[in-house]
């Protein structure tokens, strides 16, 4: 029993993930009442991206990307989880407001695939199980660089560099895929950027700061 309670406190910090319980029903909730009658999303940028369906394979690596490090901190860094959580709860969270008050979607998804093959299968996949709806900010860009940031500004990936070149260069690709098979539009990825800059303001760069003025951990 005091091997529980010792658990249970050392881990009270995992409390954080019943925000679970406030995103998962909101957003099911607004993907099901956006259907029809929404803000068309649309900039004139969207038509000159190609479709690309092999982008989908760093897309649906999103989910891991995300879920990994947030696993890894909850198990090994309070502070680091706490503000990863910080930042990507927050981020979701006004995107549910916005997608509640202002309904959106997009019409920029292909009605015919160019070519048919593993990769098309794939992105078929991605729009029924997501519908061209509730769109800006993206999520996927928003989380992806909220991930890489967290994962740059830990003490215990410091000296990383391998694993953190492969965060950017992952989280590029990912930030790519979501307008190469057309899940959204450039405005959504900018408006994703935009609130993760914000983010970084209020989350990471007092902390930045303060590493950079007393000669501690670089952070990349």
């Amino acid at each position: 029993m005091q091997k529980i309670r010792r658990l249970c406190h050392d881990y009270r910090h995992g409390l954080l993930f019943l925000y679970a319980l406030i995103y998962f029903p909101w957003f099911g909730f607004v993907e099901q009442h956006v259907t029809r009658h929404f803000h068309i999303v649309h900039m004139v940028l969207d038509d000159y991206i190609p479709f690309v369906e092999y982008f989908v394979v760093p897309y649906l690596l999103w989910f891991a990307y995300v879920s990994v490090p947030l696993v890894y901190f909850f198990l090994h860094d309070k502070e680091d989880f706490k503000k990863m959580c910080m930042f990507l709860f927050t981020g979701m969270t006004v995107f549910l407001i916005i997608s509640t008050v202002y309904p959106n979607g997009s019409y920029i998804r292909p009605i015919v695939f160019p070519r048919e093959n593993i990769f098309t299968d794939l992105v078929k996949m991605v729009y029924a199980s997501d519908t061209p709806t509730n769109l800006f900010p993206s999520i996927h860009v928003y989380n992806s660089v909220g991930t890489h940031l967290a994962l740059s500004h830990s003490k215990a990936f410091s000296e990383k560099k391998i694993l953190l070149h492969g965060s950017r260069i992952l989280s590029i690709l990912i930030i790519l895929s979501t307008l190469f098979i057309k899940q959204h539009s450039v405005f959504d990825v900018l408006t994703g950027l935009g609130m993760a800059f914000f983010m970084w303001l209020l989350v990471y760069a007092p902390s930045f700061g303060e590493v950079r003025s007393t000669g501690g951990i670089k952070v990349r």
